[in-house]
């Protein structure tokens, strides 16, 4: 069972690939689970994802038959939010579209209006501007940026708005802790680390393919092979969803208010013409072949 005394209930507001993969590890580390999704299909995929891969684990004997039946045991499905009413903390993994947070927000601060941790996923949406909309709930709105896959994963950047108490962020820093994660502090800035220095890499391998300088195989081969990263940032802008990457892009240069920091116009290109990456099947590489 969980070793984190103050919260037993962890509430995932989003059962896509970061939401299921969170709701994953709290439920393998013993914390009930309640997952919502507004859309059924999607907490649909979410339950047979977590059968297979915990199936999985049971395949390479690094879980038993026993584990993987209680750990699926204390997930909960949920297509109605009023379902997260028992939750101790409400971590939300929604759509990286402040409009969207906002309304949850809003929506999570009057429903768990005692003590509460109320945390978002977003990889680079302003802290401080979630718990605005929340009114008297910020002092509990923090940042817990999981990173995918989260079953794979240890980092956990834990990001305080500039009303966050500090007790939520020693709880937060806590709970990543007995999910298996390592917690480390950034500051509420646009992007924060991991996206303030990623995206610009990644925009700058797109005005790379789109100037000409070299095909997306050879910017990835010479990225691999000559700075020893495991995948080259145009794969890695396929395996985020390139959408997402001119979301991010767009959050930066709002934030730092600096167009050096625009997406490429190829990046959007790509995005118009609906090839999203790994979603898809086709972005950067065609993964239809």
């Amino acid at each position: 069972m969980s070793t984190d005394a103050t919260i037993k209930t962890i509430a995932v507001i989003g059962a896509g690939q970061m939401g299921g993969g969170i709701a994953q590890v709290a439920a393998v580390k013993g914390f009930e689970t309640l997952v919502y999704d507004a859309f059924p299909k999607s907490l649909d995929r979410a339950k047979a994802t977590h059968a297979k891969r915990l199936a999985r684990e049971v395949e390479k004997e690094r879980m038993t038959q026993a584990d993987v039946d209680a750990a699926l045991a204390r997930i909960t499905y949920a297509s109605n939010l009023d379902d997260l009413a028992g939750a101790d903390i409400a971590i939300e993994a929604a759509t990286e579209n402040f409009d969207i947070k906002s309304d949850l927000f809003k929506k999570l601060a009057s429903m768990l209006a005692g003590d509460q941790i109320l945390a978002t996923n977003t990889s680079s949406i302003s802290i401080t501007r979630i718990a605005a909309e929340t009114d008297d709930a910020a002092p509990r709105v923090i940042g817990m940026h999981f990173f995918n896959p989260v079953p794979v994963m240890k980092l956990v950047e834990v990001i305080n708005g500039i009303a966050t108490d500090p007790a939520v962020t020693q709880r937060t820093i806590a709970l990543a802790e007995a999910l298996g994660k390592t917690p480390l502090a950034a500051n509420d800035r646009a992007g924060f680390v991991s996206n303030r220095v990623l995206m610009p890499m990644i925009n700058e391998a797109f005005y790379a393919w789109m100037e000409g300088v070299a095909e997306p195989e050879a910017i990835d081969g010479i990225m691999k092979l000559g700075c020893n990263f495991p995948m080259g940032p145009l794969r890695l802008a396929d395996f985020i969803g390139l959408d997402t990457c001119v979301n991010i892009m767009d959050v930066l240069a709002e934030g730092l208010n600096s167009d050096r920091y625009r997406a490429c116009p190829l990046l959007k290109q790509l995005v118009t013409a609906g090839r999203l990456g790994d979603k898809t099947g086709q972005g950067v590489f065609d993964y239809t072949k």
